[in-house]
């Protein structure tokens, strides 16, 4: 039954008349309103003639509203100036009423248009066929929403509960339109900064303004007295709440530059529509929105003892450790804001201890015999990286601080056993290592190339004579680089020999290459670019370095677009070096992927892509009927090129009507039918040879990427017979034991070799449990040995150290989380001099996330912390724990924020990737959930709270730069200043015809009360809006214009 009076009273209460046909009376007032406008009919013409029109041809409200509000054909860009006019002459009369000015307005809103634009259409909306929308309506939104805002106050916008909870409804479909149109332009605008254009749009400024006004009108409808009795009826239960959904997503848009009318909304919110719920209906099953509001508001009042805040040596160390352990995620942006929110803008400490924890992590690598792939990311970050980090930290740096002096004091806390002086790298009793040896006197000139120090100071610094220079050629100027670049192809293979350089200059070298290959694929210049391409392609260490200066987006992107749309040129002459020059830069794209385990999201390309067709393919074989003629036509063609010695071998005619991307794509289907064929004697040996003779040249040899993780998935499945295992085995060895090819093609081999390794070596290990007799698998395992330390950085563990790890004595990893905090919390309480850090590495902390889950993780953290507190570190432990929450997961990354930008489209929305839930989210839900855990464990609450707050407070981002996403409400400053929002009570009256004392408003929300009661009619001294003497919604506005006999020849009889 309440579901029932509900729909009766949101209609406008009874009404027992049969439905009426409003076709010819909606075709006369829309000809009168043409006439109307044509004539420019002034407004007490328009009076005397729309009361006789009205008795001949009676509409409801929401149909007249809709015929003067909706756009003309003769004119959509913006709402005539006499339609408000019109609109007052209407509402006077009664005509129409508040909920159909709102329910016309919305309909045809700008808003519509613009969040459209980025798909983020409110989904109400989503299927409304309205043929057509106003260009601009937001002048006329702002000056409708201030009179509906008077009438409100006046007591005559809202007259029933009929009217209150209709208005409640549209409010809430403005809200969510408003924040969705919000959202648009914000996406249009990190477009333009994305590109270097930033414009803000006049549009946006306009509808800033018209949602300013909707703000004091949503204030006004909250507070009135009408509405509020209304919402609290148990029939109103659904409009209060899409009232208060709507409300949850619009008051965070509108708290930064409105935070007092925010605050007041929020209690509306949280208090007063709470109120109203029925104390008896289990609220908490029923109404998860009023839930998340009280979890919400326990949250923030709970109060908890604080405790010292420390910035352990140890915190900081576990963040630089998670950000160098599989992909180098060192983000210039995200760092320095990390590092300003955990040291409160402290630049001498932060200084200190970002020398000091990028030591310590160096030091633990070489200790734990991480090998020389991590210790040569970890000292190229130290030497070549972290200087261009500190030159930034030095420009907020004022005397008498100085870089000088923190690097000094940084120095003179490392380690020396870990990093000897140079006269101690000679000592018979030292055990040299090549990773730390003279590390620090690279890192003092490195400093010192960057404007630092003085070189005078070097030898102080390191406590002895150093006979090292600073590079001959001074320091590196990015720009300068990529003219040589482009200016002679053979300084680009001089600069990628360079990156091995540890004297400062590899940033500027990396970035360099990164713009040259940027710059080569938009001229399509790749002859140059195959040669770029190969020799990073076989330096797997040096694209570690590259991601130091670089996302893979800004790397790949270019590449994945050029193969994308590579096509031959009309007057193709040969088509082989268009496959090696192909080949070539596929080569560094897979080497780039598969190496740090990168997704079509990380790349930026969309799933209809190459090289998102390329990566899924090993896994899936064409059947032979499922070929298309033209896919037919290739396989065969190439079949008897490889194998068939009569047939003349790979002619122009294959590789000219087969281009490279049919190929490669063809390459899985090709080699299966190798196995058939060579396992079922259809193919014999020298046949077999010969094919493997043409795959193993320059032009075909990247192709054995996808071929080899074909066969590596082959030797996983257990088939009926063995022979095709044992063809597959052979086909191996005769791609990785006999040394076929030029040096060249050796090289490429090896590179290949460098991204199979690790899949190749599980599927062998597999074939070998299989068959533990087999001696073909032995050699193999050895051809490839030394690729397998260079195949992958993916920060995930061995098979070694998952057995090793989870067989902890007492717990499992369980017990190792506890021991490794355990022992960061010992470190941090006497982090004296030479006293060597905690040996860690995050690949357990991320193996433990992924197999015990991030809330069974963060309970055992939070137990630890607990004991930690309880035995007088809390401090100390909260701030380890902090960090570990803090801490990047280079497994769990969310895409950048341009991947969206490049990849959104209408035939392809972006849909961002679902993530695992991390570790902050987990201890969010459990934070909100601390007044339950209170009841049965006060001090696990009390630690929550705690660290949660912490850990928002670490990641807190910082707002958006002001001229790129000014404030949601930047016109007003509402509660301590009310002259902006004067101006814009000003701006509208002179805009749209406002009376002057209504231009003249004055607001003071500072000591806003429950009600509306502050918004008094023509008293100043109440310090609120002076909305006049006239009782109605437009009662101030002037006439304009002439009359005009404009119903002549009108039968209106």
């Amino acid at each position: 039954m309440e579901m029932d009076v509900d729909m009766i009273m949101a209609a406008g209460g009874l009404d027992m008349d049969p439905p009426r046909d409003h076709t010819h009376s909606k075709e006369e007032w829309a000809r009168f309103l043409d006439r109307c406008i044509s004539s420019r009919l002034d407004p007490d013409t328009f009076e005397s003639y729309v009361e006789l029109l009205y008795s001949k041809h009676p509409l409801p409200p929401a149909i007249i509203a809709d015929i003067f509000l909706k756009p003309q054909s003769s004119n959509h860009e913006s709402l005539d100036p006499r339609i408000p006019r019109y609109i007052q002459v209407l509402s006077q009369h009664k005509l129409i009423d508040t909920p159909s000015i709102l329910k016309a307005l919305y309909k045809y809103s700008t808003s519509h248009v613009q969040a459209q634009k980025a798909g983020n259409l409110p989904p109400e909306d989503s299927e409304d066929k309205v043929p057509l929308r106003w260009g601009s309506s937001y002048a006329s939104e702002e000056v409708i929403f201030y009179r509906i805002t008077k009438a409100v106050a006046m007591g005559t916008g809202i007259i029933n509960a009929a009217d209150a909870l209709e208005v409640c409804k549209l409010m809430a479909k403005w809200m969510t339109l408003f924040t969705s149109a919000s959202a648009a332009f914000a996406h249009e605008v990190m477009g333009q900064l994305q590109n270097g254009q930033l414009q803000i749009p006049q549009s946006r400024d306009e509808m800033e303004a018209a949602r300013a006004a909707f703000v004091m009108l949503l204030l006004g409808i909250c507070e009135n007295q009408t509405v509020l009795s209304a919402l609290s009826r148990p029939f109103a239960k659904n409009t209060r709440r899409a009232l208060s959904e709507s409300l949850a997503s619009f008051i965070p848009s509108i708290i930064q530059s409105a935070s007092q009318i925010a605050s007041r909304l929020e209690l509306f919110r949280t208090e007063t529509l709470a109120s109203f719920e029925p104390p008896d209906k289990k609220k908490d099953a029923t109404n998860p929105v009023i839930d998340d509001m009280e979890s919400t508001m326990a949250l923030d009042n709970f109060v908890v003892p604080e405790l010292p805040n420390v910035n352990s040596r140890a915190g900081l160390y576990i963040y630089l450790n998670a950000c160098l352990v599989g992909r180098p995620l060192i983000d210039d942006v995200a760092l320095f804001n990390y590092l300003h929110n955990r040291y409160q803008g402290d630049i001498q400490s932060t200084t200190i201890d970002l020398i000091l924890a990028s030591f310590d992590v160096l030091a633990n690598a070489v200790f734990r015999n991480e090998g020389q792939q991590a210790s040569y990311v970890l000292r190229s970050y130290l030497i070549n990286k972290l200087p261009l980090l500190l030159a930034t930290l030095a420009t907020s740096m004022y005397p008498p601080l100085s870089a000088q002096f923190c690097i000094t004091e940084a120095l003179s806390q490392v380690d020396t056993n870990a990093f000897p002086t140079l006269s101690a790298m000679f000592d018979d009793t030292h055990n040299n290592n090549t990773f730390t040896d003279s590390v620090r006197q690279d890192f003092c000139f490195a400093c010192c190339l960057h404007g630092l120090i003085p070189e005078s100071s070097i030898e102080g610094l390191l406590g002895e004579i150093t006979y090292q220079t600073l590079p001959q050629a001074g320091r590196y100027v990015k720009e300068q680089l990529v003219e040589e670049c482009m200016g002679d192809p053979e300084r680009i293979q001089r600069l990628i020999s360079e990156m091995d350089n540890m004297d400062g200059n590899v940033g500027a070298v990396c970035q360099a290459l990164t713009e040259v290959i940027g710059r080569l694929c938009h001229n399509k210049e790749t002859m140059t670019l195959k040669l770029l391409c190969s020799q990073l392609a076989k330096k797997p260490l040096s694209l570690d370095v590259m991601l130091l200066f670089d996302k893979p987006f800004t790397v790949l992107h270019p590449l994945c677009e050029l193969l994308n749309n590579w096509r031959y040129e009309e007057d193709q002459g040969e088509y082989q070096p268009v496959y090696e020059e192909f080949g070539s830069v596929l080569l560094l794209v897979l080497a780039f992927i598969y190496r740090y385990n990168l997704s079509t999201m990380d790349l930026g390309i969309r799933s209809d892509s190459f090289v998102s067709k390329l990566l899924g393919i090993h896994q899936v074989v064409k059947p032979q009927e499922e070929l298309t003629e033209q896919e037919n036509r290739h396989l065969r063609g190439w079949i008897l090129g490889l194998f068939d010695t009569e047939s003349g071998g790979l002619a122009d005619e294959l590789l000219s009507s087969c281009p490279p991307q049919e190929f490669y794509l063809l390459v899985p289907t090709l080699f299966h039918q190798m196995v058939l064929a060579f396992a079922t004697n259809h193919l014999d040996e020298e046949s077999l040879k010969t094919g493997v003779e043409y795959l193993v040249n320059t032009f075909l040899l990247p192709s054995l990427v996808p071929a080899i993780l074909y066969m590596s998935n082959q030797l996983w499945i257990e088939l009926n017979h063995n022979q095709e295992h044992k063809a597959v085995i052979r086909i191996l060895q005769l791609i990785l034991l006999t040394k076929q090819g030029s040096t060249e093609a050796q090289t490429m081999l090896s590179s290949v070799v460098n991204i199979i390794a690790i899949p190749l070596e599980y599927g062998l290990r597999s074939y070998q449990r299989f068959d533990p007799k087999s001696q073909a698998i032995e050699p193999l395992l050895k051809a490839m040995r030394d690729n397998l330390r260079l195949s992958r950085r993916t920060a995930s563990a061995t098979n070694n150290e998952l057995e090793s790890w989870c067989g902890t004595a007492n717990g499992g990893l369980t017990a190792l989380v506890r021991h490794t905090i355990q022992g960061f919390v010992t470190w941090s309480v006497h982090p004296g001099l030479n006293v060597m850090p905690t040996s860690y590495t995050h690949r357990q902390i991320i193996l433990a996330l992924k197999m015990h889950g991030a809330k069974r993780f963060l309970y055992t953290t939070l137990e630890e912390v607990k004991m930690q507190t309880e035995a007088g570190n809390g401090s100390i432990a909260h701030d380890v724990a902090t960090a570990l929450i803090c801490a990047p997961d280079v497994t769990n990354m969310p895409p950048p924020p341009e991947i969206a930008l490049v990849m959104d489209s209408s035939n392809h929305p972006y849909v961002p990737p679902q993530l695992r839930i991390s570790l902050r989210a987990a201890l969010k839900a459990e934070a909100e959930d601390c007044k339950i855990i209170q009841k049965s464990d006060p001090i696990m609450a009390e630690i929550i709270v705690r660290l949660y707050r912490k850990v928002e407070a670490q990641l807190l981002m910082p707002p958006p730069a002001e001229t790129m996403l000014q404030g949601e409400l930047a016109n007003l400053s509402l509660g301590e200043n009310a002259a902006a929002l004067n101006d814009a009570f000003a701006a509208a009256a002179q805009s749209d015809g406002l009376g002057g004392d209504e231009a003249n408003m004055s607001l003071d929300l500072g000591n806003g009360g429950s009600d509306m009661g502050h918004l008094g009619a023509g008293d100043s001294s109440h310090h609120g809006l002076d909305f006049g003497s006239s009782d109605d919604i437009f009662g101030s506005m002037g006439a304009g214009g002439s009359s005009a006999d404009l119903l002549d020849g009108w039968d209106l009889s």
